[in-house]
């Protein structure tokens, strides 16, 4: 069994910027040129290559939490659990794409684009992200076959 103190002070030095939409690019979803994968202790760390990259899915993510709270149905200091998250970045991207008009796979030319044309992250058209978010539907668990 891995000590988790331990394997979090190895990912924060492996990944100095661990990556904001991480469980996005993990579960494939999403891309990003700027990503930078690690493997440590079987697992897999997805860090951010661009301080400039970062901080702009930093504040998209941030954005994201805060005009989709009441979807998910969260406080907003309240921690974010996993299918939420999933929600949250798949879903959110996913209408960051319609919102746009684009089909951009890539996180960080996703994020430049919406600037470029939006003129700003706040400036986008949120009803339409936020309704990504709500109607995301993650993998359904298998059950076997029915009796």
């Amino acid at each position: 069994m891995v000590d988790e103190a331990a394997y979090r002070a190895a990912r924060s030095a492996s990944v100095p910027l661990p990556c904001v939409f991480g469980k996005a690019l993990a579960s494939g979803c999403a891309g990003c040129s700027t990503s930078v994968r690690r493997a440590l202790a079987e697992r897999e760390a997805i860090g951010c290559a661009s301080p400039e990259a970062h901080a702009g899915c930093s504040r998209l993510a941030a954005l994201l939490r805060e005009r989709a709270a009441f979807v998910l149905k969260l406080a907003p200091e309240a921690p974010l659990p996993h299918a939420a998250a999933m929600k949250l970045q798949c879903g959110g991207l996913a209408g960051l794409r319609a919102g746009v008009g684009s089909t951009e796979g890539d996180v960080r030319r996703l994020v430049a684009l919406a600037i470029e044309r939006r003129g700003g992250l706040a400036d986008l058209p949120w009803r339409t992200i936020v309704a990504a978010v709500a109607g995301w539907q993650g993998r359904h668990r298998y059950r076997g076959p029915k009796p």
